[in-house]
């Protein structure tokens, strides 16, 4: 029996929290240890490239101020000097588990507003704008490597292994592996922590020599499926659907796939980030797609005026933090991510796809596997480094598939688990 998503206090997936109170506080404690250190200038040059790129260009600097010219009163963040000190401060830190709080995506978090903007919009598909902010991500991913980013691995109220988080992630020294004698359980890294790996013996895999069936490549809840995906659409209106040469970046092998279906499903910041071969086969091709980081639904733009971060507790929250789960889809087409195509021993799969898909400042695609090698169901094949969004599975026209009841949209689905068949 599968396990079915209840939504609760956070974000679906747990990235940010639900209600816009949670989100307030946090950036006011990060702008009052910007003011700590005002005078001092940024800490990071990247952020400074950032301003110059603002400030040096006409159409960047109109759009940056009209989209935080857009915003409701009493938004916390009131323009893109604010919005870049508390990126300075941010690229120092590793995301904390705040009193139950989780703020895995902190740059989103101060962006909520603007990226919910027809500005904004125009601004983070700008490929100059993207480029910078790739560099400043660069400077995180740095910090997220670093002996520096084990702060956060604790067990105090704020940290990875306090009483708060320990009710998000129970077991955990029974499910991953790691050394709960030593300091940070072992890890090197919040990027170490973040890609744990499961003890031996905690997700079999389902079924393995059964080649008719397909499991799960990652530990996920189901977002959609869709049969008979077309190669072009329009999938920035509402509704979005999947267009497929969008998707696989006009891969030449990209057309084999067009009246297929897909499979997708998003990953919860608190669970496991690596991802695995769904069937026994052959690597044919790898490819890593750049993309954007913060552009997001287009349809979601109609309800900006609705954005109310200073909403109080008990109120009903505004809809801005669902803007990234209705963007699930959307971003499949234009984000970061990584193409991973296995010829299947069962000639009734065939060729088929894995999409690693990043998402706004988790967009860091690993891909562990090369052209030519083997793999059998539950061979690790790449990771999320810093976090990850959301994965598909792609199966061709002629693949007859059929999706397990257990696993409808809504439902977790863990790692390795039977998800398909084919006939």
């Amino acid at each position: 029996m599968a396990h079915h998503f209840q939504l609760d206090n956070h974000i679906r997936g747990h990235w940010l929290p639900r209600n816009h109170a949670d989100i307030k506080p946090w950036i006011d404690r990060r702008l009052k240890k910007a003011h700590e250190r005002k005078g001092e200038g940024y800490v990071h040059h990247v952020i400074q490239e950032f301003q110059d790129l603002i400030e040096r260009d006409a159409d960047i600097y109109l759009g940056f101020t009209q989209m935080f010219a857009a915003l409701p009163s009493g938004s916390p963040v009131t323009d893109y000097k604010v919005m870049l000190t508390l990126f300075d401060v941010i690229l120092g830190e590793a995301p904390q588990f705040e009193e139950s709080t989780v703020v895995a995506i902190p740059i989103t978090a101060i962006l909520l507003g603007p990226m919910n903007t027809q500005a904004g919009y125009l601004m983070f598909s700008n490929d100059r704008v993207n480029a910078i902010i790739k560099k400043m991500l660069g400077v995180w991913c740095k910090f997220l490597v670093s002996s520096a980013s084990r702060s956060v691995l604790t067990e105090d109220a704020n940290g990875w292994f306090g009483p708060a988080a320990s009710g998000a992630i129970p077991n955990f020294n029974q499910t991953f592996v790691c050394d709960p004698d030593a300091p940070y359980r072992g890890f090197t890294s919040w990027d170490d922590f973040f890609v744990r790996l499961f003890r031996p013996g905690v997700r079999t895999i389902e079924f393995p020599e059964d080649t008719s069936l397909v499991n799960s490549a990652c530990e996920v809840t189901v977002f959609r499926l869709q049969r008979n995906v077309q190669a072009r659409d329009q999938f920035w209106i509402k509704g979005h659907p999947y267009s497929l040469l969008q998707m696989l970046h006009s891969d030449e092998l990209a057309p084999q796939f067009i009246g297929g279906t897909v499979w997708q499903a998003f990953l919860s910041a608190l669970n496991y980030h690596r991802w695995h071969a769904p069937v026994d086969g052959r690597v044919v091709k790898t490819v890593m797609v750049p993309g954007t980081y913060y552009l997001q639904a287009i349809d979601a733009l109609e309800v900006n005026q609705t954005y109310t971060p200073h909403t109080k507790l008990g109120e009903t929250p505004g809809p801005a933090p669902d803007l990234l789960d209705r963007s699930q889809d959307f971003i499949t087409q234009l984000a970061a991510r990584c193409l991973i195509f296995i010829e299947s021993d069962n000639p009734a799969i065939g060729l088929m796809c894995f999409i690693g898909v990043g998402m706004v400042e988790v967009s860091t695609c690993e891909i562990t596997v090369k052209v030519g090698d083997r793999v059998k169901k539950g061979d690790e094949i790449g990771m999320f480094h810093f976090g990850g969004s959301t994965s598909c599975l792609v199966f061709r026209m002629d693949t007859n598939i059929t999706f397990s009841s257990d696993y409808p949209v809504g439902a977790k689905v863990p790692v390795h688990a039977a998800i398909a068949k084919v006939e």
